[in-house]
């Protein structure tokens, strides 16, 4: 394998663990024993653990992004917010290490400002911005309806995240105010 696969390797492999484990009781030993590499070798391809971390976050919002852009494309309106939608209950569906891996990202990013880093979370604000800006195109430019669709997909996750199957009575309320998705 290549170096270049080799980071991939690794880029995929945090994401499994971050997701799994968070920032903190994410060792990257344990990364290294998933993709099958030592920890020295690990360290050539990526300085320490934040960066593997950050470039986990990464992938999973330029992920997350593609998936919008790819939904909502040629569409407009009402049809791109319902396209983006469900293209979005379908990746956390089939990828929910998707999903665990944004909530441990955001916690992660919340963790590293209360304690005074405000770098560690300049690439995650910057991809999540992209992120916004994405969805906001694909909405014809209206802030209002992206802040929406964003505050309603946050609201899925959390719920999601907690364990709250889809027939659960909490849902009710996001499904009485969401907009609805056919």
């Amino acid at each position: 394998m290549s170096a270049e696969e080799r980071r991939e390797s690794v880029i995929r492999a945090a994401v499994t663990e971050f997701a799994r484990g968070g920032y903190s009781a994410t060792s990257t030993a344990v990364i290294a024993q998933r993709v099958g590499v030592s920890q020295p070798y690990l360290f050539r391809l990526f300085p320490n653990k934040e960066a593997m971390f950050l470039a986990a976050s990464e992938r999973c919002l330029r992920e997350t992004r593609e998936v919008f852009v790819g939904a909502a494309d040629g569409l407009e309106g009402e049809e791109a917010l319902h396209a983006m939608a469900r293209a979005y209950q379908q990746l956390i569906a089939d990828d929910p290490e998707k999903l665990l891996m944004q909530m441990q990202m955001y916690a992660a990013v919340a963790a590293a400002e209360a304690a005074g880093d405000h770098e560690f979370g300049k690439s995650v604000r910057a991809g999540w911005l992209e992120l916004f800006d994405s969805v906001n195109l694909a909405l014809g430019a209206d802030v209002d309806d992206t802040t929406t669709f964003m505050a309603y997909g946050m609201l899925a996750n959390t719920l999601i995240s907690l364990g709250f199957p889809a027939g659960h009575r909490i849902w009710s309320g996001f499904y009485a105010s969401a907009r609805p998705v056919t």
